[in-house]
Formats: structure tokens, C-alpha cells, sequence
């Protein structure tokens, strides 16, 4: 059975055409004929989820993994404006989102007609391409046009698209078969591998590898700081010869996914405490960033405070010019640059990075040593877990104070991080990790704060959760980050910051069929992580309450102590 009306059968065609092979939908009316379509696609797996603010983080975990577009399907009205979070992390974290939401015909726009809102271009500050259709013959070939070019752009640019398909009544006609529809330029775009190839030739007459490598060969302080990036081994070959340079400081964050044994994997670890002396020693001479947002917010204010004479970013989208010094923008891909860029320079004598890789492991090691006594809390709760973390498994983390406990750990090299920085909020990561769950073959494991969890509460209402899916709930009862950041606590309305709570994960864990398991202490935590990874037939939650007074005193207190 497929949708009678003629408009549904060209974006079902248009989606099989460009590859788009999953389908989240959340219920509706308006949205029968795209629904009935899907569904009865035999290239098409389509997945059930109400929320719409979950099932487009849902869908954006699955393209996470993936790289190749995801699309949602909503009814009309205010169910499209669920969308929004997950449109903007897409927009932001370069994910390829297709967004296609049904809607009433204009004639019945702002009448009083019920579930009825202004949905063309809702999205225009988050979006790349809108294509707004119309239900009427003539327009026809305008309306695979506008399909066609939001797919291309979805799939070539990575990133979100939206397609409004109006329908009038009735909904629910059926006809046997599809019609055939061709759409301009699907032939000419990769569609089957969705990253961005570069010409050599073509790369090479843009950027200026003479002039760069003349400045870089004669620096004696060069920094590299990597922000999100995919897990690549083509990239992390090329760094080596930058970590083997005394004149270059690698920095990386957990969610590079970048591991060297001469790089500075816990930026704040190493900067949290430093003085105005040592920041101007390791203030750089050329810095090289690439990947995507930067959770440190210290290494922020470094570079900016200490901005080098020389910043190149590197990206094949758009410049960042995070440190409001940036020089020189250089559009390509990470490893498409160093390719070419590693033929031109030459390591040379310097000081800069045998210094700063002692002063990291003299850190590293009062790091083990304040871990001996620490008291039972958040921090020494984030040492337990990481520890226990199955090697060859995918770490999917929650924004606020986890992301940033998570900076301050080494990270086992076999493990794939990611956390939904484009925005940085709380809003979705449940249900981004277990989309990321059901695209992946690795083990998920979720590590998140209370707050994140019972924000995005609904997310474990949906069927298409892997029995192999971990969550590692931490609750301090509130939101620690209010407690570690100065300023909420000076004021008298820190309640409305922290939102303190006494809300446990029980009985949503009996409603949803988790497995549930309950931790106080130290003792309890290691129990809880006995045999919590290993196969089952339901998916885990490991709640781990945590003293809420004793948390921001146990993390202040270490950067005290690794000073």
C-alpha cells in the first residue's frame, strides 16, 4: 500500500533515490500519507517514536553514527517545533538531519484552523535548505526541484534540511504501486559514502603550503588544539609526526577521539591553576585548531587572553574563529591539510613541548596520588566508572558537569566518544546516545547527570532500544555545575541554578523494562559495575547518588592539589 496523493510518492521516491534508508516517525493525521509510505517501503526501515523532541535526537544519534541522513517525519502544528533542539545540534555538530513535516494547505493557514501553525522557513536560522512544497500539479516539477536540493545539500554539506509537504484532505488513500520520478543532479553527489573528497590538485592550488610551512619551520612555539572530531586512523598517522616535534604541543579533548602519548589530553588538568607567568610561557607563537566545539572553557580564555600571532583553522565548512584571532582559514579537511602540509615542514629544536609534557605527567601523578584519600563523590565516582568501561565499547556523555568530569580522566584509546556540543545542552543526549545505540555494533554506554536524565525522561519510551544499552546515572540530586562554576552560589536564588531534587530513576526504569541497579558508596559503585556490561536481555541503568555538599569541596580542593 502507498499514498494515493502524488506529492507523498515524489519525497518517498526522492528519499530512496538519495539514499535515505531510515525514517523516525512520531505520530499524526496529517502526516498518513508519508507515514503509510514509508512504512510499506521495502528500502525504508521506519521507527516509532511519539516524542518528537526525542525521536529527532533519537534520529540524530542514529546519523551520528552513521554520517549518512536521517529522517523524521511529524504531523502539523506545534509537533514540528519539537524539532528545534535537535535541528540546531545538527546545524552546529554538521550532522545530516532531514526534517519533513506535513502541513496544511495555505488556504487554511491562520483561519482557526485547528493544529494549524506558520511552518515555512520556522527553522531559517538553523537550517541549510528549506524547501517549502505545494500540493497542486502544476507545481510538480518545482516541488521535485526543491526535494532534490534539499537532499543534495543534506547529504554534500552535512547538515539539517527541512521539507514541508502540505496535504488536504483526505489522508488516508492507497494505491498499489509508486510512480517513477527522477530527480536533478542525484547522479553527480556521493551518495553512497556520505564525506567530503577533495581534488589533491584542487586542494593544493588553495591553500599556500610555501608560505604556511615558512612560517610554521621557523616557530619556536606551535599549538594544536582538536575540538570533536569523528574517530579517523588516517588522521591520528598524520599527527604523529607533530607529536615527535619538541616546537609543538598537541592538546586534545576527550571527545577528539585523538590519542597520543605526547599529547595533553586533560587541558584543564594542566592550565586550571597556572599564573600569569606560566600562561605567557606557553603562550604560542602559530596555533592550528580543527574539529568541532571546544568543552575547555580555560584553554577559551588562555587563547584569548594570550592570543597567538598566528591562528589557522581548519575546516571544510566554515571558518571558527573561536579566539577572535584567527589568520588564516584554511577550507579543507583535517587530514586532506596535513597530507599535503606534512611534506613541507621540518621538526626543529625547542623547548616548548618537553616542558609542558613534564608539567603534564608531575599533574598526572598527584592526580593518582589525591585519588589514594579522596572521599566518596561525584569525582572519585567518574574514576570508579572509567575504569570499568569495557575496552572496544562507544561512551556516549551527557552536557554540564559530566562532560567536564569526563576531561579530567584518560580515556581508554579502544573507546569512541561523543556528547552533543553543537549546542552544548541537556536537552537531548538520552536520546541521541540510544539512537547512537541502535545505529552502532559497539556497546553503548551513556554516562549522564540527573538533571539531563529526567529532562529527557521520555527517551526510554521507545521500542527500538538495544538490550545491550548501558546508562550510568550519577544524581547529585541537582545541578552540580551551579556548585563548581563561581557566581549562582553568591546569590540568593541558587535554588532556581541547582534545582535541587529527590527523584531516583526506579520506577521509570520498571516502566521502561530496564534493568535497575542502585549505588551509595564506593562499595555499592563497584558492586553496581559487577557484571553490569555483560550480555542481558534488557537494557541497564546504574543509579549512583552521589553527596550533594561534598562534590564542588572534593573537585576544588584536587586543582589545589595538582598545582
Amino acid at each position: 500500500m502507498y499514498p494515493k496523493k502524488e506529492l507523498a510518492q515524489i519525497v518517498i521516491s526522492a528519499c530512496t533515490q538519495f539514499n535515505v534508508d531510515t525514517v523516525v516517525i512520531s505520530p499524526g493525521s496529517r502526516n498518513a500519507p508519508l507515514t503509510i509510505g514509508f512504512s510499506n517501503h521495502p528500502k525504508i526501515e521506519t521507527l516509532s517514536v511519539v516524542d518528537e523532541r526525542c525521536a529527532a535526537f533519537f534520529a540524530l544519534g542514529i546519523a551520528q553514527q552513521t554520517k549518512k541522513p536521517v529522517a523524521v517525519l511529524c504531523t502539523s502544528g506545534s509537533a514540528l517545533l519539537n524539532y528545534y533542539p535537535a535541528i540546531a545540534e545538527a546545524f552546529y555538530s554538521s550532522i545530516p538531519l532531514v526534517v519533513i513535516s506535513a502541513d496544511r494547505p495555505k488556504h487554511l493557514i491562520d483561519i482557526g484552523d485547528g493544529q494549524t501553525i506558520r511552518q515555512e522557513n520556522v527553522f531559517e536560522n538553523h537550517i541549510l535548505f528549506s524547501a517549502n512544497l505545494v500540493e497542486n500539479e502544476k507545481f510538480k516539477t518545482r516541488n521535485a526541484q526543491l526535494i532534490g536540493e534539499a537532499l543534495q545539500i543534506s547529504v554534500s554539506q552535512q547538515g539539517p534540511v527541512h521539507i514541508n509537504v502540505p496535504f488536504d484532505e483526505p489522508l488516508y488513500e492507497t494505491v498499489s504501486k509508486l510512480q517513477d520520478f527522477s530527480f536533478p543532479n542525484v547522479s553527480s553527489i556521493a551518495v553512497e559514502r556520505l564525506e567530503l573528497v577533495h581534488d589533491s590538485t584542487r586542494t593544493d592550488n588553495i591553500v599556500d603550503y610555501k608560505k604556511l610551512s615558512s612560517i610554521w619551520n621557523s616557530a619556536e612555539k606551535k599549538m594544536i588544539v582538536v575540538g570533536v572530531n569523528y574517530p579517523d586512523n588516517e588522521l591520528h598517522n598524520l599527527m604523529d609526526l607533530y607529536a615527535e616535534d619538541d616546537s609543538v604541543l598537541i592538546l586534545t579533548e576527550t571527545t577528539s577521539n585523538l590519542h597520543h602519548n605526547k599529547a595533553v589530553n586533560s587541558i584543564d588538568q594542566l592550565i586550571f591553576s597556572m599564573e600569569d607567568t606560566e600562561f605567557k610561557e606557553l603562550q604560542p607563537n602559530i596555533l592550528i585548531t580543527f574539529g568541532g566545539m571546544i568543552v575547555s572553557k580555560r584553554i577559551k580564555r588562555f587563547l584569548r587572553d594570550y592570543q597567538p600571532k598566528h591562528h589557522w583553522n581548519i575546516d571544510a565548512k566554515k571558518a571558527t574563529n573561536t579566539f577572535f584571532c584567527l589568520s588564516e582559514f584554511i577550507q579543507t579537511t583535517p587530514v586532506d591539510f596535513f597530507s599535503h602540509f606534512n611534506n613541507y615542514i621540518k621538526p626543529i629544536q625547542s623547548t616548548y613541548q618537553p616542558k609542558w609534557l613534564k608539567i603534564r605527567d608531575d599533574r598526572r601523578k598527584k592526580h593518582a596520588k589525591y585519588f589514594k584519600n579522596i572521599p566518596y563523590s561525584d569525582f572519585s565516582v567518574f574514576e570508579q566508572v572509567l575504569n570499568r568501561i569495557p575496552k572496544n565499547g562507544q561512551l556516549q556523555i551527557s552536557n554540564s558537569s559530566i562532560i567536564r568530569y569526563t576531561q579530567l580522566f584518560t580515556i581508554k584509546r579502544s573507546l569512541t566518544v561523543f556528547c552533543n556540543r553543537g549546542t552544548s545542552g541537556i536537552d537531548g543526549s538520552t536520546s541521541t546516545a540510544i539512537g547512537a545505540s541502535f545505529a552502532s555494533e559497539r556497546q553503548t554506554i551513556f554516562i549522564t547527570g540527573d538533571l539531563s536524565f529526567f529532562y529527557d525522561a521520555n527517551a526510554l519510551w521507545n521500542t527500538n532500544i538495544p538490550k545491550n544499552f548501558r546508562i550510568i546515572l550519577i544524581n547529585n540530586s541537582g545541578g552540580g555545575i551551579f556548585k563548581i562554576i563561581p557566581g549562582p552560589r553568591s546569590t540568593n536564588a541558587h535554588k532556581y541554578f541547582e534545582t535541587p531534587h529527590t527523584l531516583t530513576a526506579e520506577h521509570l526504569a520498571k516502566m521502561h523494562n530496564f534493568k535497575y541497579v542502585k549505588a551509595h558508596s564506593k562499595e555499592t559503585v563497584e558492586k553496581g559495575l559487577e557484571g553490569f556490561f555483560e550480555a542481558s536481555e534488557r537494557p541497564k541503568i546504574l543509579e549512583i547518588c552521589t553527596p550533594s555538599e561534598e562534590n564542588d569541596v572534593t573537585l576544588k580542593a584536587y586543582f589545589k592539589y595538582i598545582k
